[in-house]
């Protein structure tokens, strides 16, 4: 009995293994006890009639193993049966014929290769454990914010730590252009993927993603993580431009200007973050029209119309305009249309004398804004634009009533009078072209 105390001094191994990360305590456990089972199995056969007690608290195991009792010279099995003077002889005295005997088995008395076989299950068993709660752990986190120290750099990816020493991914595809990065130095990222190919997780993460982008902004603006602005829409042009659309839940916050902070204190540390990406804070509208026109700030537009089936836009802006809606590079139309999700098609409007056009916004004193926005969803952002568009198409397109759209026009027509009045000479000046009746004479 006295190696009983040998059981203990074997298992206090386990302490290596009590402490692990991702593991909680009942799931340990049961993994010791099948550990224990699967070495116990292979050396009697089958583990049926164990009884595994584990006690991880105080580092030791109790193993016990029920046999039937058979007469003497009976015994076919000797891991299932014993004797019945076995039986008695082994602490038993009453036990008969057909009942079950208990004893204890010392687990150490099976000698080092036997322990270094339950040490060796063990540790694959853990293993597994721990690849399998790393997965579940950060297949949660993918889209949300991490950060990894840089541990090693190859000409495709970098290696991140976290703080638990999980291997992070960064490949070079999902670095910002200009990224560079040193040894030891800390960097953020977003979980972009998780795999868990043969049992082995993959753990890649992106600072190019738009996701990056939104957790980004929910550190910098409290109103934000508190769900008092919402981030609606997101496009990024890593390390050149990005735009990002955010709506208010309360009318007397301003989205735009919490986002961009006093002197814009908030936006700059998110534009250091990205190697200095422009970023582009415009305010969400459900009108589709206002928000393509928005999208495309600085440039101001003339004229929307809208495909909803097909997600196309033809947007018609003053020529001095139209370099200003397409940017540099394309920049400023591309990031406009993967923000709104439209196709959006620029042209431009020499119909209209644009240095006497007024935006429908300047009219905000005299007409109400819901008029104004019902216009501009049918593709009307200027006074011009109202006053060439059928009476009729005003009122169906625009669902008004008659007398609405009648005020409108006698307001804008009012602004325009005094112009239209002086225009209608030269107006008529090409209809009576003089070099056409000289021609004969110059024949």
């Amino acid at each position: 009995m006295a190696k009983k105390n040998d059981a203990p001094n074997m298992v206090e191994r386990f302490a290596e293994f009590k402490e692990l990360k991702n593991i909680d305590k009942t799931t340990m456990i049961s993994v010791l006890e099948e550990s224990f089972r699967n070495v116990l199995a292979k050396m009697f056969g089958t583990d049926e009639n164990l009884d595994v007690i584990m006690n991880p608290d105080k580092g030791d195991v109790q193993i016990f193993q029920n046999l039937e009792v058979v007469a003497d010279g009976a015994v076919r099995d000797p891991n299932l049966e014993i004797s019945l003077s076995d039986a008695r002889a082994d602490g038993d005295p009453d036990c008969e014929i057909g009942e079950e005997h208990t004893r204890e088995i010392i687990f150490a008395d099976f000698g080092r290769r036997a322990i270094l076989n339950l040490r060796q299950t063990l540790q694959s068993k853990i293993l597994e454990l721990q690849k399998e709660a790393i997965y579940a752990k950060f297949k949660e986190l993918e889209g949300q914010l991490v950060s990894g120290e840089v541990y090693q750099t190859w000409s495709r990816e970098t290696l991140l730590l976290d703080d638990e020493k999980n291997e992070l991914l960064l490949p070079k595809s999902e670095s910002i252009p200009g990224d560079f990065f040193r040894k030891g130095e800390t960097i953020r990222a977003v979980v972009a993927n998780v795999d868990n190919k043969n049992n082995n997780p993959k753990i890649t993460v992106s600072r190019t993603s738009p996701d990056f982008l939104r957790r980004l902004f929910e550190l910098e603006v409290p109103e934000i993580a508190e769900g008092q602005i919402s981030i609606r829409a997101v496009a990024r042009i890593p390390g050149e431009r990005a735009k990002i659309a955010v709506e208010s839940f309360d009318e007397r916050l301003d989205p735009v200007g919490a986002c961009v902070g006093v002197k814009g204190s908030r936006i700059h540390g998110i534009v250091r973050e990205l190697r200095n990406e422009n970023i582009d804070v415009i305010s969400w509208t459900p009108n589709p029209s206002l928000f393509i026109e928005r999208a495309l700030s600085p440039a101001r537009v003339s004229n929307i119309r809208l495909d909803e089936e097909e997600k196309r836009a033809e947007v018609f802006l003053r020529p001095e305009e139209v370099s200003l809606a397409i940017g540099k590079g394309g920049l400023n139309i591309k990031l406009a249309s993967k923000l709104t999700g439209y196709v959006i098609d620029v042209y431009r409007d020499t119909e209209q004398v644009y240095e006497e056009d007024i935006y429908l916004d300047e009219f905000k004193d005299e007409i109400e804004s819901w008029v104004i926005d019902a216009l501009k969803d049918m593709g009307c952002v200027t006074a011009k634009s109202v006053l060439s568009t059928p009476r009729e198409d005003l009122i169906d397109k625009a669902d008004l009533e008659e007398e609405t759209v009648d005020q409108v026009l006698d307001i804008l027509r009012a602004e325009f009078d005094d112009d239209v009045a002086t225009a209608e000479p030269e107006a008529e000046q090409p209809e009576a072209q003089q070099p056409e009746a000289e021609e004969p004479e110059a024949k």
